[in-house]
């Protein structure tokens, strides 16, 4: 996910987004401390989409 993908969505697709990305997180988390997780570099992703979405979460703001 580029950035520039994001910044022509409006607030809410932004934080309906933003949602997704932080239970896909939540469950990476989980499968890595239960040793299911096959790549650890996907945490690592999804954390940077994450950071993506609230910056542009802050530029539909102001």
């Amino acid at each position: 996910m580029k950035y520039s993908d994001l910044a022509d969505k409006n607030s809410a697709e932004l934080k309906a987004m933003l949602k997704v990305k932080k239970t896909e997180l939540f469950t990476l988390k989980i499968k890595q401390k239960m040793m299911q997780l096959q790549d650890s570099s996907e945490l690592r992703t999804t954390k940077k989409d994450i950071a993506r979405i609230n910056t542009a979460l802050t530029a539909v703001a102001n």
